[in-house]
């Protein structure tokens, strides 16, 4: 038969060849590709197809070069079975290259059909066929279709653009006509063969219209419309630690294909990665809705719990459908649950030091993102009086998006547990509005739970009676203020800032003793609590407690440096203890002590006590510029006495001292020179004499 009448013949074997490949190719290929972190899932189109070489005859007689580039499809013997087509000859013309999987759970019936929604084909329905011959080169004889003696179609070089090149495949199934492959070739998504250059062979598929090898690249997926595709993208970018982009990847998927589970767990993975626990939790579960049999889910689930130190779930994920975890996850399940177990124990008896000890170790072991042990620790560090800790854990506590429901925590919902520490640390630091706001919160989230309702009560009764007391305080009503102030103290015995306020209202009466008792109350509970310790200074000197007052005010000055008022209370303590004591120097608060007479000079210098000395001159400017800065000091420094000699003036007292530079600083301790400094900058100076004011 002449070449021009094979052509001819196309028209006529079309329906027969359609039919024959549409029967015949229909197995899956069950070759999975293994990430540890992502599900490659099912094969989003079943017809994964591997051509079958020649029947036995033709085989033999056809060199290895054929055999390579060879189209054509034998459908000797039983042509229809899966077990001929699952048969992989290397390089063989006609392979679908780079086909992965969407689902774990790969459901075909024997059509080739998927049978749950979201495995939906990357191509259209109907057998894809593949011609044979050899790519735009010489024809191949020989070869036929099975039983029915049809010559295979040949394609020479010769014919132009109306004819295909071999291991072309249309994506509907059908053979193309005469002309239409470059209507083909427009589309928008097609499957176009490579020519064999970069690394794809004759009859290789890749996605988009060019035909080139080049076009081939990782993320190449991203504005495809085919879920498969974008997955495959988003593994490639989080491969590379583009969690950001894998998502929005996975996302795109999702939205295509929302019943998919695999993608919703590639997406759980980018989230964990991205820190979100929360998120990923809620993807894996509704995974696991979709798929109850996805084991991969169930152990980002666990893994997940595990982190989020919630033991019952981890466990139920872990040993899901009597599957056996692997030796870390099974030591770090059961030390969480020995530590949870522990710190449950010692809740109960108010061993607080136990609690926060076991909660400690259970982050320590990888349960790093668990918002209800931080609010153990949290919790523990309230009760132990150790507020500012108290505070600044339950600040930095992880925030979810997602707690899964039923979730409980010593009793109480995981959520609300949170909550329930959250609104007891504002109550005590008298952040009252707040923490009426969040115990509400959690009595909404768990209104069935007696501690969370008792909290909640006493946070409202506390809160009405500060707001009760301060105002009338500020009527000038000190007695019913303090009475208010003390019905609140009934619904929480520890508020340290309604003792302060109690105080307070005593020292307005006159009743020192009294303000005394109420800010040792406070402080016992926030030991460094400024406005008690202020009151309970001031009440001390009322009392003319000199020693207790300057203790305070010590403490004060190292709370609040740089507070006027806290540096004239505490100078003021010192120079009525030194009076007390038949001490008395630098009586004058805030100003250095002119010194113009050597026998002066040699009495102050030799009593005791630390004493600095100013040699100054009224002509020189940096003696003039640093005199303002010594008057602070004065103040800033209270329990060191200053002076200061104008040389100009003082001429005895400057050639005994051997003065040569100004300004110059000599430091005396008990009558000794200890310290001579020439010339210093502010620095130097306030920091040589914080050293001698310790």
């Amino acid at each position: 038969m002449s070449q021009y009448s094979k052509v001819a013949s196309q028209e006529a074997i079309n329906e027969s060849l359609t039919n024959r490949f549409r029967d015949s190719v229909t197995c899956d290929n069950t070759n999975k590709l293994d990430f540890k972190e992502l599900d490659l899932g099912s094969p989003v189109s079943p017809l994964t197809i591997r051509a079958s070489v020649n029947n036995a005859t033709s085989t033999t007689g056809t060199s290895s070069s054929s055999s390579n580039s060879s189209g054509s499809f034998s459908n000797s013997g039983n042509s229809n079975s899966c077990t001929q087509l699952a048969k992989k000859p290397e390089n063989h013309s006609g392979e679908l290259s780079g086909l992965s999987e969407t689902s774990p759970a790969r459901q075909s019936n024997s059509s080739g059909r998927n049978s749950k929604p979201g495995h939906r084909r990357s191509i259209s329905a109907g057998v894809p066929l593949i011609y044979s011959g050899s790519s735009f080169g010489p024809y191949s004889n020989g070869s036929n279709f099975g039983n029915n003696g049809a010559t295979s179609v040949s394609t020479t070089s010769g014919f132009g653009s109306n004819f295909l090149p071999s291991g072309n495949i249309c994506p509907s199934g059908k053979i193309l006509k005469t002309g239409l492959t470059s209507r083909l070739a427009n589309k928008a998504d097609t499957h176009t063969l490579g020519m064999g250059t970069a690394n794809y062979g004759h009859g290789s598929i890749m996605r988009g219209g060019n035909g080139s090898a080049g076009s081939a690249k990782p993320g190449s997926g991203a504005g495809s419309g085919d879920p498969e595709e974008l997955k495959k993208a988003g593994n490639e970018m989080y491969k590379r630690g583009n969690f950001v982009e894998a998502l929005a990847l996975y996302d795109k998927a999702i939205s295509l294909a929302p019943e998919n589970a695999a993608y919703r767990s590639n997406r759980a993975a980018a989230l964990t990665a991205m820190g979100r626990l929360g998120e990923a939790v809620r993807e894996c579960e509704e995974a696991v809705k979709l798929e109850p049999g996805f084991v991969r889910a169930h152990q980002r689930l666990a893994s997940l719990y595990l982190r989020l130190g919630q033991a019952e779930n981890a466990r139920r994920h872990l040993f899901f459908n009597g599957q056996q975890p692997g030796p870390t996850e099974l030591l770090k399940l059961q030390s969480l649950e020995k530590h949870l177990n522990r710190c449950t124990d010692a809740r109960k008896i108010c061993d607080w030091r136990g609690a926060l000890r076991e909660t400690d170790a259970a982050l320590t072991i990888g349960v790093d993102s668990s918002p209800q042990l931080i609010a153990c620790k949290a919790e523990a560090f309230l009760k132990l009086h150790q507020l500012d800790d108290a505070d600044s854990t339950i600040s930095n506590i992880p925030k979810l998006e997602y707690y899964p429901p039923h979730t409980k925590f010593f009793g109480m919902a995981a959520e609300a547990y949170v909550l329930y520490v959250q609104a007891q640390i504002e109550m005590a630091f008298g952040r009252f509005e707040n923490a009426v706001s969040v115990a509400e919160k959690a009595g909404l989230i768990d209104y069935s739970n007696i501690d969370i309702a008792m909290v909640l009560t006493n946070v409202k009764m506390v809160a009405r009676a500060r707001k009760r007391g301060n105002d009338l305080f500020s009527s000038g009503k000190y007695a019913e203020a303090s009475s208010a102030y003390g019905e609140g103290l009934r619904y929480d015995a520890g508020n340290p800032v309604l003792y302060c306020n109690r105080a307070v209202c005593w020292s307005k009466l006159g009743l020192w003793e009294k303000s005394i008792e109420d800010c040792n109350q406070a402080l016992r509970i926030q030991p460094n609590y400024t406005k008690a310790l202020f009151r309970r200074a001031a009440s001390n000197a009322k009392l003319e407690r000199w020693a207790e007052a300057v203790k305070d005010y010590e403490a004060l000055r190292k709370e609040l440096p740089g507070d006027n008022e806290v540096l004239e209370s505490v100078h003021r303590a010192r120079i009525a203890l030194a009076k007390s004591c038949g001490e008395v120097h630098n009586t004058k608060f805030g100003e250095v002590e002119d010194v113009s007479s050597l026998d002066k000079f040699k009495a102050l210098i030799s009593s005791p006590g630390v004493k600095i000395v100013h040699f100054k001159a009224a002509s020189d400017e940096l003696s003039e510029d640093i005199s303002p800065f010594i008057n602070m000091l004065c103040v800033r420094y209270p329990s060191i006495h200053f002076l200061k000699v104008d040389v100009e003036e003082s001429l005895a007292v400057a050639k005994a001292e051997s003065i040569k530079t100004i300004p110059t600083f000599q430091i005396y301790k008990n009558g000794d020179k200890v310290k001579e400094i020439t010339r210093p900058t502010h620095q130097y100076l306030e920091d040589t004499v914080r050293g001698y004011s310790l």
